[in-house]
């Protein structure tokens, strides 16, 4: 059975289509690696890129994405709603099969010291491949973003775990490993950013909300409304309609619609199969009952 690893960069880069084609282009020219999805949004300036393929293949995937984000983006200039700190921002490896978590901790190092090395970026290891407790958490290793990263990576606290201890147009890189997650996003009717970071405070689990998410309160303008970003780290632990359900009775409080919902990138099948369990209350319903699944095999 084939080894095969995810890899999901996001690159700081969502307004620019020819400069995230050329980006994603490196992943298309690595022999074996398949780019599954790729996802821009406008306001975050973010693009999220997902590919498979075995270890190795992916690793070259992840270099040469790196390399060419490195080339095109700018975070001297880079303007967006969602946190960052380079212009790779962050690059997680997850096994999918026949692959231990501790092999994509092997990766992560791998590709942070080549990083460090070649390319002159500083990098942070997060996660499972974090070096110390206090690095796991990705928001803790972006505290500050770009900016506050300036003078933070000058202090013992700061020092990267490869590369140089002061920061280029490029930024800085988290590169990391973890098990699968769920980039969910629920939208507000209304432009009352307060509302937002209220919901994602009272959601997320740093603040006391549910243990398996991440969240904060985004602004869409472009859209007119407010957004409540989520990374939902385990799905079983915290169903997607269960934060779903959590953010709709805080808005209502507020007297604010959920105006819709998005998912970046991949999402398991089972998530979505348990979401439409809970909506159309179907009972003793199973997986074997989906067609495709029957079929397919999948």
């Amino acid at each position: 059975m084939a080894k095969i690893v995810e890899c999901i960069p996001n690159i700081s880069e969502g307004r620019r289509p020819d400069v995230v084609e050329e980006i994603v282009g490196q992943v298309r020219q690595v022999p074996g690696v398949v780019l599954l999805d790729y996802s821009s949004n406008a306001d975050h300036n973010r693009t999220v890129i997902t590919f498979t393929g075995e270890p190795e293949g992916v690793l070259e995937a992840a270099w040469r994405l790196m390399g060419k984000a490195a080339e095109l983006i700018d975070l001297e200039t880079h303007q967006g709603e969602h946190p960052r700190m380079g212009a790779t921002d962050v690059v997680p490896f997850v096994p999918v099969q026949d692959v231990s978590m501790d092999e994509c901790v092997e990766l992560a190092k791998r590709l942070g010291e080549r990083v460090g090395r070649e390319l002159g970026i500083p990098v942070f290891l997060y996660e499972k491949a974090a070096s110390r407790p206090a690095r796991r958490n990705l928001a803790d290793v972006r505290r500050g973003q770009y900016e506050g990263l300036k003078e933070r990576i000058k202090t013992p606290e700061g020092t990267p775990d490869f590369g140089p201890r002061e920061l280029g147009r490029a930024g800085a890189t988290a590169i990391g490993a973890r098990p699968p997650l769920v980039a969910f996003n629920v939208n507000l009717g209304t432009r009352n950013l307060d509302i937002a970071k209220a919901i994602a405070k009272g959601i997320r689990g740093s603040s006391g909300g549910f243990v398996n998410v991440k969240a904060l309160g985004v602004d869409l303008s472009e859209q007119g409304i407010v957004q409540i970003s989520m990374n939902v780290v385990d799905t079983q632990g915290t169903p997607l309609h269960r934060a779903l359900e959590f953010i709709q009775t805080e808005a209502a409080h507020y007297g604010v619609p959920v105006v819709g919902s998005e998912i970046v990138g991949l999402v398991p099948l089972q998530a979505m199969l348990e979401a439409a369990t809970y909506y159309l209350k179907l009972h003793e319903f199973t997986g074997e009952q989906v067609l495709e699944k029957r079929v397919f095999g999948f």
